[in-house]
């Protein structure tokens, strides 16, 4: 799974040169010195990305270093332009980002199925020397050379779109809690980064109703300034509608715990401070009754607690309900 799942490429693009206009006077048996009819030149040929649902990596591109699209062709007699270059077109998954590699610039995002925009234009076609006919230069005798293409590296980075993203710490029973609501089968075990890559999951709710769910993989303090796996993942939480945050019942400090996420969450990016919401204390099937409520006492206001134990089932339920209103807003 780990292998099959890139988020990060780096690729050098190289677009098409535009065709050189053309130098050219009609002649014919009739017209032994006619006017200029140099065609203009061909554009070259863009490298283009283009929004597939059907993708969710970019597994496809990570041994394709280079992308070079055709150049334009010459413009010739009779005003014929050249034909343009073929513009390649890579597929890539909703939710990637496009960078240039050496400023780290974004450029744009793609978002929406089939969706396309230019990663890197081809060169413009030059002009014939019928483009410079005037009526006091009526014999040009030169054409303008077709733009070069551009050499340059990009980055694609891929922040994933689900409805719901889980936060939490290695061993916040994250990837358990996805096997069982989805049918998505995650690696999960007793010990910490078993999660190395984000994992999603269609989760089926009532009337035939669904949201999807993103296993990203576990949280440490200090995690924005790239410890443990560091922003490597938090950028996929961006993507996310609502934030589910799990902690597990036997934390010596729930408060702790949840302030040291929100605020690893905050220093990446305050924005995500602003999504909706909710908490599910995990692994809950350890507690009674008792236990249950004298914990409530120290969960964070301000924000819907669900209580639930992924082995068990309990909360489930609720917790999906919770969900679908969250998301609904």
């Amino acid at each position: 799974m780990a292998s099959n799942f890139v988020d990060y490429v780096k690729i050098c693009c190289r677009s098409g040169a535009g065709g050189a206009g053309s130098v050219h006077f009609h002649r014919d048996k009739n017209t032994a010195k006619g006017g200029p009819d140099g065609g203009d030149g061909g554009l070259g040929g863009s490298i283009i990305l283009k929004g597939n649902k059907q993708l969710w990596t970019l597994l496809h591109l990570k041994y394709r270093k280079h992308v070079i699209a055709e150049p334009g062709e010459n413009g010739s007699s009779s005003l014929k332009t050249g034909s343009d270059g073929k513009d390649v077109v890579l597929d890539v998954p909703l939710g990637t980002v496009a960078r240039d590699a050496e400023s780290g610039e974004v450029m744009f995002e793609i978002t929406e199925e089939g969706e396309e925009r230019v990663l890197v234009a081809g060169g413009r076609g030059g002009k014939g020397n019928n483009f410079f006919k005037t009526a006091t230069l009526q014999t040009p005798r030169f054409a303008q050379p077709g733009e070069p293409g551009q050499e340059i590296w990009k980055v694609l980075e891929l922040k994933l779109l689900a409805d719901v993203g889980l936060v939490g710490f290695p061993n916040a029973v994250k990837s358990t809690l996805l096997s069982v609501v989805s049918a998505s089968k995650p690696e999960f075990a007793d010990y910490p980064f078993t999660t190395l890559v984000p994992n999603l999951g269609m989760v089926a709710y009532r009337d035939g109703k669904s949201f999807i769910m993103a296993d990203i993989p576990g949280i440490i303090e200090g995690a924005h300034l790239g410890k443990g796996l560091g922003v490597r993942f938090l950028r996929h939480i961006e993507r996310n509608s609502i934030l589910l945050f799990m902690i597990p019942c036997d934390s010596s400090d729930i408060k702790k715990d949840f302030a040291i996420l929100m605020n690893e969450l905050g220093k990446y990016n305050p924005e995500l401070l602003d999504k909706r919401r909710l908490l599910a204390i995990t692994k809950c099937d350890m507690l009674d009754q008792e236990l249950l409520e004298e914990m409530k006492k120290d969960i964070p206001i301000g924000l819907p607690v669900i209580f639930i134990s992924s082995a068990s089932g309990l909360g489930l339920p609720a917790l999906k309900d919770a969900i679908w209103k969250e998301i609904n807003g």
